[in-house]
This record gives structure tokens, sequence and C-alpha cells, in this order.
């Protein structure tokens, strides 16, 4: 037995219009009405034209074909617009517009990705949501820009399927060329005996590598005589057939004779390329070396572009193990405890810079400076360390000791009678008193001196 497993993963583009319309491309947007975001064009009106291609969605195809270490077809090659015919209740035209097909030039091709080559690269519409139930379609995703990366048939597990699509998704994160709240599609083809069994439109990881693992099971016992489509089944745990696996030729492919040829310019190419960022793989390969930190912090860090060029900001000013700490820890958890991004929130290098520096020179108390930090949730500010500055002075720091004995008396009894978490209870009675202010070691010591 000899498994193959290959992808056509589908993408939906970050772009503020539809591809070949003015139409909002808003499409995943819960609170936006069916049908509202259309226009003759993307509903495929008699006597409609198309506009020239979205030039946005052009070049983030070009960013994900050189991420994805493709030969993008600049000139001499045409790029042409292919109407790939098929008749379905989402289509409203009766035809896609493509840059694939037979005969089509791809903007990528001949890519190669974590060692799984990369057969080509290309640009599409989306068809409508049609909701076989209801019968209903909603146009607003209709005419949507659509990225296809399809792959050899490299793969040889569902365990390297769904690895190398986590890091493939990691990847064009950084770019955001991807509508990450769209999600994703995936045809996958998968291939024991030797003709091939496509399971259609698969939107998740999981699910994904549930349908290899069941498909592969299935063709070891029912060996397929034909190429064959079909879906897959969440609720029964099974893939079920749909059809016969189209060709080519029943698609009818032809050109566009609405659309103009595309001609992508080398220095515009080589402009892209000089502009992207380094890999996630790049990045964890560096700060782990240039900064000697841990695998894991390193892999938190790069699972976000806008994390790992913070913390390679201020930690050119602080050391490696404090800016891995309120980075990845007391960062995010500010972050995810306020359930944002730090997309959704400026934080500048140089206000975090102060608030850790605050803390190493004792300006802070650690506590102090993390509550400063959960402040930041619309926002970072300049650190006015003076009038939050710790307070070191034995008296002010007795008395605030005194109170918190006043006040805990049960505890205070508990701590002489040998309970060590009721030292932990005083001490955070004292920091509570003094607004988080008072010197941690300096308030433990006067405590148990009192013992």
């Amino acid at each position: 037995m000899a498994l193959k497993i290959g992808l056509e993963i589908h993408g939906y583009l970050v772009t503020k219009e539809k591809l070949f319309c003015k139409c909002k491309n808003d499409h995943k947007n819960k609170e936006v009405k069916p049908n509202t975001l259309i226009c003759p064009t993307c509903t495929g009106q008699p006597g409609s034209k198309p506009m020239l291609p979205n030039q946005e969605s052009i070049k983030k195809l070009i960013q994900i074909g050189l991420m994805l270490n493709c030969k993008i077809n600049s000139e001499p090659q045409k790029l042409v617009w292919w109407r790939k015919h098929y008749s379905w209740p989402d289509l409203p035209k009766g035809y896609q517009n493509t840059i694939s097909g037979t005969y089509a030039n791809p903007v990528g091709v001949k890519g190669n990705f974590l060692g799984i080559g990369i057969t080509e690269v290309h640009l599409e519409e989306d068809p409508a949501a049609w909701d076989p139930e209801t019968g209903q379609v909603d146009y607003n995703r209709s005419g949507a820009p659509l990225v296809e990366i399809v792959t050899e048939p490299d793969f040889t597990s569902s365990s390297q399927v769904e690895q190398w699509l986590k890091q493939m998704l990691l990847t064009m994160s950084y770019i955001k060329a991807l509508d990450s709240d769209a999600g994703f599609k995936s045809d996958v083809n998968i291939s024991v005996y030797g003709e091939r069994i496509e399971v259609k439109n698969m939107n998740s990881i999981s699910e994904i590598v549930k349908a290899i693992e069941y498909e592969a099971k299935r063709q070891e016992k029912e060996k397929p005589i034909n190429k064959e489509t079909r879906q897959w089944n969440a609720v029964k745990g099974q893939t079920i057939k749909m059809r016969e696996k189209e060709s080519h030729a029943d698609y009818r492919f032809i050109k566009d004779p609405d659309l103009p040829v595309i001609r992508l310019k080398k220095k515009e190419v080589e402009e892209i390329k000089k502009a992207l960022p380094e890999s996630p793989m790049e990045k964890l390969e560096k700060i782990i070396k240039k900064h000697k930190i841990s695998e894991y912090d390193a892999k938190v860090l790069t699972s976000n572009l806008e994390l790992v060029e913070l913390f390679e900001k201020i930690v050119e000013l602080v050391s490696p193990k404090l800016a891995v700490q309120w980075v990845t820890v007391e960062l995010l958890g500010m972050l995810n405890y306020n359930k944002i991004t730090l997309n959704n929130v400026k934080i500048n290098p140089e206000h975090l810079v102060q608030l850790i520096k605050s803390v190493e020179s004792k300006k802070l108390t650690e506590l102090k400076a993390k509550d400063i930090l959960r402040s930041w949730n619309k926002g970072s500010k300049p650190v006015d360390a003076k009038s939050q500055e710790t307070i070191s002075n034995k008296d002010e720091i007795e008395s605030f000791v005194e109170q918190a004995i006043k006040q805990n008396e049960k505890a205070w009894n508990d701590y002489k009678s040998g309970n060590l978490q009721a030292l932990n209870f005083l001490i955070g009675s004292v920091m509570k008193l003094s607004n988080k202010r008072a010197d941690y070691q300096t308030a433990k010591k006067l405590i148990e001196k009192r013992k």
C-alpha cells in the first residue's frame, strides 16, 4: 500500500472589493443581511460586464506564490482568464472566471513548501452560497476573490497533512493575505492503489485528518475502479459518493472575451518579493539562535507576526529573559483576558521597555507593573513611575504591616501557628493596602520579624 495525498486549498483573499465589481467583499460578516452586497455583475444579470480585475487581489496572490517558493509567471508570459462551465444553483452566469484550466498559465507554479511540491497557485472568483435544504441563494459571496493552492500528491499520512496545513496557514497570516475569519476550504485527493478519490469542501483540519484516515481504510477494502468525488459526513464519520470525477473537458474551458490578458512585470514582482516578511520558520530559527530562548517560547512568539516583531524591538534594550516573560506571559495574558489581539491594540515598544526597566531598577513593583500593563487594553501609555514608585521605606511599610495584622487576626494567628499560606495572605494584604507599591521582600521580612 502506498498512500498518496494531495490538496486543493481555497482561501478568501483580504480585499475591500470583489474581484470584478465594486461591491464590498464582506460576505463573512454575520451582521450583513443576505443579498445586500450585490450588483448586476456579481449576480450575473443579462448584459452586465465585469470590471477590470481587482489589483489588490493580484498582488496578494503574488505574495502567496512567493511565500510558497513558486515561480511567478511574469512577462513575457500571458495570464489569461478562462470560463469554467458547470451548472449549479450557486453559479448565476453558468461559468466561473478563473486563471486555471487545461491551457492556463497560473500566477505561480512549481513551488515547494516544507518539502511538499506546489503544482500551482491561481486566482478565481467564488460562487454564491446555496442552501440545498431551502433552495435559497445568497449572492453576497458571489464574485469574492479566491486563491487556490494545488499541491503535488506528496503527503503520505494524515499527521503530515495536519502539521503542513497549520504551518502554511500560519505563514499566510504573516502577509495578511488570507481572511482568517472566513476560514478555508480544501478538496482532498486520496489514493491507495492508483485511482484517486476526491473528498470535497473540507473546512476543518481536524475533519480533514479524520476523512483521510477513513478513506485510506475504505480504499484498502474497496479498491476504487474509477475516479470519484465524495463528500465527508462528519456525523457518521464516513465519506459518501457524490458523482464520478469530472475531467477538464467536462468544464468546457474557453477564454473569456470580456477580460483582458494580465501581464505581470518582473520589476513589480521583485518589489513585492523584497517587501515580504521572514517566514515563521525563519523567525523561529533566528530568535532561538540569536537570543538563546527555548523552542517553546520561540513558537509562542512566532505564532503571531506582530508579537514576534514587538519582541525583536524590545529585546534589543532589555534582557531576552525579561522580554520573553513580559511578552509571552504578561502581555498575552492581558490580550487573552480582554479577548483582543495585538492587531486591535497599539502597544508602543518604548512604553513596554520603560515598564520592564522600571521593574528591573525596582522603581516599580512587579505587581504594580502588571496592573499598568492590564490598563493598556486600549493602547499603551508612557510609564509615570514617580507617582507609582515602589515604597521601600521600612517605617512606611511597617504601618501597612500593622494594618494588615489588625484586619486579619485569624491569618496572623494561623501564621504564628506555622501556616505558611497565611504568610502569603498577609503579604497580599500589605500589597493591597499599599496599592501594590510596597517592596515585597521588605514586607515579608517585617512580618517574619514580628513572629
